[in-house]
């Protein structure tokens, strides 16, 4: 029992020994990059960290980033949470998709930029290794217009017009609202960082990204209509910290 008991202190020592020299608050440049398959992303952001709690391990922030997005050949499924699942916001997540609903809308290649508010948050386990999570909450997208073609092999629906192609271009404006019902082009990234230098760290983990297009023309579903799409993306990302 002793020996348990000296362990934990020692543990405990050695953990707030270890946080000593953490920052109370500081801003980051980043420059990543993510990527697989037919498409890779670069991303620049700007970030301000602020510490909760004594121990300033622990850090909550908001940032600004700009994310480009180069895909090839790429598959966009029906968008809106009330075709795919017929729920909204948390509801969403649990809820199955009503297949019957989705089409999909292909293209050969497509671009985006966006540029988002981001939430970040963020755990010291020492004062060269962090481990952290953020998320683009709000913000506008531009990009240039694709061609498209209608996939309803299922439903065999078409656009209004009767055709199967359609001109295309990336939802203007960004909100994170929950899983199906999230708008436009977001980018959330979970990394651990390396602090190389004081002012020069390595992050590296997974940015999962989905974009978003609205179709000139329009498609019915069960008396309703629908012109948005959205392509998901889980890739690799690395990236370089600049801490100042």
């Amino acid at each position: 029992m002793k020996k348990v008991i000296l362990y934990l202190l020692l543990s405990f020592i050695t953990f707030n020994l270890s946080a000593q020299g953490l920052d109370k608050s500081y801003k980051t440049f980043d420059l990543a990059m993510s990527g697989g398959g037919t498409g890779f992303s670069p991303s620049l952001s700007f970030t301000q960290m602020f510490s909760i709690g004594k121990s300033y391990r622990f850090k909550i922030g908001y940032g600004v980033r700009v994310t480009s997005y180069f895909g090839g050949a790429a598959n966009f499924r029906t968008a809106p949470a009330k075709f795919t699942s017929g729920a909204s916001s948390f509801a969403a997540l649990v809820s199955d998709d009503i297949v019957a609903n989705i089409d999909t809308f292909s293209v050969k290649s497509f671009q985006t930029n966006a540029l988002n508010i981001s939430i970040n948050i963020q755990y010291a386990l020492s004062k060269k290794l962090e481990v952290g999570v953020n998320i683009d909450a709000t913000g506008k997208t531009w990009g240039g217009t694709v061609t498209g073609d209608l996939i309803s092999k299922r439903n065999k629906r078409k656009f209004q017009d009767g055709s199967t192609t359609s001109s295309s271009n990336p939802e203007t404006y960004n909100f994170l609202l929950v899983s199906d019902s999230d708008i436009g082009s977001l980018n959330s990234e979970v990394y651990a960082r390396y602090w190389a230098t004081e002012k020069i760290g390595i992050r590296a983990g997974l940015s999962f990204q989905f974009m978003e297009l609205t179709t000139e023309k329009k498609v019915e579903i069960n008396g309703r209509l629908n012109d948005t799409w959205r392509y998901r993306t889980l890739t690799p990302m690395v990236a370089v910290s600049y801490k100042f």
